[in-house]
C-alpha cells in the first residue's frame, strides 16, 4: 500500500508538470524559466507528437498511472510498469532531442525525466512485491526452505 501511495504522490507531481505545460502550450505563453530554453524547447516540432502536445500526452499517462496505483493488484501494477516505462523511454528520446537538436534545455522537462524515472521504479518495484505474483525459479531458489 505505501508503494501505491508514493506512485500517486509522484505521479500527481508528474501530472502538475504536464499540466503546467500544457496550460503554457494552449495560452501561447512562455513557461516560467531560469535555463533560458524553456521557451525553444516548447516551441519546437519535438513539443508535439502526431499534432498532440506532448505535455497532454504526459498528463493523460500520469492520470492513468494514478489510476492504476489506485486499484489494488497484479494486473493493475503492470500497466502502472508499462505506461511509466514508456514514458521513461520516450522522456529519453525527448532529452537526446532537447541535447542533440534544439540544443536547449527545459528545466520543467528535466524535471518531467527526474519524476518518470522515479514513477517507473516505484512502479517496477510495485510489481515485484505485489500479492499473488508468481515467483521465479530463481527467487524460489534463494528464498529459505523450512521444515527439515
Amino acid at each position: 500500500m505505501r508503494l501505491s501511495a508514493a506512485i500517486a504522490g509522484a505521479a500527481v507531481v508528474g501530472g502538475a508538470i504536464a499540466a503546467y505545460l500544457t496550460v503554457v502550450h494552449y495560452a501561447h505563453v512562455s513557461p516560467i524559466c531560469t535555463s533560458g530554453g524553456c521557451e525553444k524547447v516548447q516551441q519546437s516540432s519535438y513539443a508535439e507528437a502526431g499534432g498532440i502536445p506532448v505535455a497532454v500526452l504526459g498528463l493523460v499517462a500520469y492520470v492513468a498511472v494514478l489510476a492504476s496505483a489506485a486499484v489494488r493488484g497484479l494486473p493493475a501494477a503492470l500497466v502502472g510498469a508499462v505506461i511509466a516505462l514508456a514514458g521513461v523511454a520516450f522522456s529519453g528520446y525527448l532529452l537526446w532531442a532537447q541535447l542533440a537538436r534544439i540544443h536547449a534545455i527545459c528545466q520543467w522537462c528535466v524535471g518531467n525525466d527526474i519524476v518518470i524515472a522515479v514513477v517507473a521504479l516505484l512502479c517496477v518495484a510495485r510489481v515485484l512485491t505485489e500479492p499473488g505474483r508468481r515467483m521465479t525459479t530463481a527467487e524460489r531458489r534463494m528464498t529459505p526452505r523450512s521444515g527439515k
